[in-house]
């Protein structure tokens, strides 16, 4: 939590030096507006995860099971987990700098720049680096999710859509499916046997590309664009 609250000084610090802008510029107002956006972005991608999973489940023929050791005190430690590191991205990545570089340089350029330090990003946090094909497919997959928040960023003037939407993917996949690095959680897969060929190729293509492109068709066509700057409270 502590690099957190270091992200947001810092935010708010380049913000009133470059714009004289406070850290309420990155949108948390109207705050029942903002709290909508927020629910409809992590609705989402949550149901979109949960479909690449099932889909996962049925092309390697196995089953998700109830984990009969899991807790609630388990879940909400994992889920504040995600909300942290999730936070954190969105601060670096959908937060100040996003703002102010489109301020200083237009929002397409912005948003590309955005999308690619994202995709370069999760080289180092997925441990692809170095592996090539891995480092494409990740850059793919990520760079264009990247995109698309960064999109959420620009059309709504507001963090908090681009945070439900990050948030609803990491927490389903995360704490519900039990895929991330906290271990056995909600739900455990059973049975089944190892995707080969064209069933690999399927499931990569629904999880790295064909979710990034759900979600930036969300963007464009279901997300308005806001023309005034929400006003900060001082």
């Amino acid at each position: 939590m502590i690099g957190v609250l270091v992200l947001i000084a810092i935010s708010w610090l380049l913000l009133y030096l470059l714009e004289k802008k406070t850290i309420l510029a990155l949108g948390f107002f109207p705050v029942a507006k903002r709290l909508k956006q927020f629910l409809i972005g992590f609705l989402v991608t949550a149901v979109l995860c949960v479909l690449v999973q099932l889909l996962e489940a049925y092309l390697k023929s196995s089953t998700w099971v109830l984990n009969q050791n899991i807790s609630a005190a388990a879940i909400l430690h994992s889920f504040w987990w995600d909300v942290k590191s999730v936070l954190t991205e969105e601060l670096i990545f959908r937060g100040a700098l996003l703002y102010l570089l489109i301020q200083k340089i237009g929002t397409t350029k912005s948003i590309l720049i955005s999308a690619i330090a994202f995709g370069i990003y999760h080289w180092f946090s997925y441990g692809v680096l170095g592996n090539a094909m891995a480092m494409i497919l990740v850059f793919i997959g990520t760079g264009l999710m990247g995109y698309a928040w960064a999109w959420a960023f620009s059309k709504t003037k507001s963090i908090m859509l681009p945070f439900g939407l990050h948030l609803g993917w990491n927490f389903i996949y995360n704490s519900i499916f039990s895929k991330g690095p906290l271990g056995d959680l909600a739900l455990i897969s059973k049975g089944g046997h190892e995707l080969t060929d064209w069933a690999s190729l399927l499931n990569f293509v629904s999880g790295l590309v064909l979710v990034p492109i759900i979600v930036l068709l969300y963007v464009r066509y279901f997300v308005k664009k806001e023309t005034e700057v929400n006003p900060e409270i001082e």
